[in-house]
């Protein structure tokens, strides 16, 4: 796909727009809610377990803390101080072998998020790393979900609002064409390009074999590539209660998305083989709005849905004594996001 048509995609496809286009619009109906709960930054006390609401600067770690280990991979925080020889040596002795995943403590977006296979990698890792991170045992499901929850202060059973399945990046070989030659076709994959050629180099020269598929991101996140699809339709009572089991038991949250590797649907509704890898709090994107055959102005109705709920839950909490984030402080997180999504991009 030559250049020109490539940027044309981008443009006619709101999805790959920078993330202030699809959400400035959208920021006279986030002074409506912040006027009706008195506070632009009322999002705090959404989720009064997490720092921040959830919405930013928020240690995974903590986030991880909350959730019954029984639902979570094994996970190890590595302050940034520790020499990558020893801290290795640690890693390994807890069970955690290669390849295992490693991820900012404080991060977003998947930025930073890494498949490690050897020493060499991660120690690589540990010295680009610009903060704690985390180690975390790989998991063998090879499917994932976003799943948005909701749950009103009080209520007995929350509620899941949406669902987005995610298809990781990926290429199918025909036997006669490179990687590279494979990627190009793709405008989902040829968008990330650039930073395949940096992670694999000489390799995308390759030819695959005819029907041999190669994951070439092996994370759901929409700006590594993944396509996202809608599946809200598949909400069930089952599925309603086993995430509902896991959420009640996370102290202070009401409001947020979980991302589950899984097994197959079935199971995972009826409570088995999943790993819940990521809860995204106040900032957390009802991210089933990405499905590429939804309109723009459909994502805005579902974004304001959530807003409201988000508003509603927060008032609710600042009447039981939970705060908001004053003005200042909040101003304090926005710039430290902005400085961390600068260093995490690479």
């Amino acid at each position: 796909m030559g250049s020109l048509k490539l940027i044309w995609h981008r443009i006619t496809h709101w999805e790959y727009w920078p993330f202030w286009m699809i959400y400035y619009p959208m920021f006279p109906v986030w002074l409506f809610f912040s006027i009706k709960a008195r506070s632009i930054f009322f999002f705090n006390a959404a989720n009064p377990g997490m720092k921040n609401g959830g919405m930013a600067m928020v240690s995974k770690m903590d986030i991880y803390n909350m959730i019954p280990d029984q639902f979570i991979p094994k996970t190890l925080f590595i302050g940034k101080d520790g020499v990558a020889k020893s801290v290795l040596g640690h890693v390994l002795s807890t069970g955690i072998d290669f390849p295992f995943i490693a991820k900012p403590d404080i991060g977003m977006k998947a930025f930073g998020v890494e498949k490690i296979h050897d020493k060499d990698e991660f120690q690589n890792y540990a010295r680009w790393s610009p903060s704690h991170f985390l180690v975390q045992e790989l998991i063998p499901y090879q499917k994932e979900v976003g799943i948005f929850y909701v749950s009103k202060p009080g209520e007995k059973q929350g509620k899941i609002t949406g669902i987005v399945s995610k298809e990781f990046l990926s290429i199918t070989g025909d036997g006669t064409s490179t990687m590279v030659q494979l990627i190009k076709k793709n405008p989902r994959s040829h968008l990330q390009l650039k930073v395949l050629e940096q992670k694999f180099g000489d390799r995308l020269q390759q030819i695959l074999d005819l029907g041999e598929e190669f994951v070439l991101v092996p994370y759901g996140s929409h700006t590594r590539g993944a396509k996202f699809v809608d599946i809200s339709h598949k909400i069930n009572d089952d599925l309603v209660q086993t995430i509902d089991k896991v959420c009640s038991q996370m102290n202070g949250f009401h409001y947020g998305r979980l991302d589950v590797l899984y097994n197959s649907f079935e199971e995972l509704c009826q409570g088995k083989n999943f790993s819940i890898i990521e809860v995204n709090g106040a900032g957390g994107e009802a991210t089933h709005i990405y499905d590429p055959k939804h309109s723009l102005l459909w994502a805005w109705r579902e974004v304001a849905r959530h807003w409201g709920m988000l508003c509603e839950i927060s008032i609710l909490n600042k009447r039981a004594g939970h705060s908001y984030l004053s003005f200042k402080d909040g101003r304090a997180m926005l710039k430290q996001t902005g400085a961390l999504q600068a260093q995490l991009k690479f």
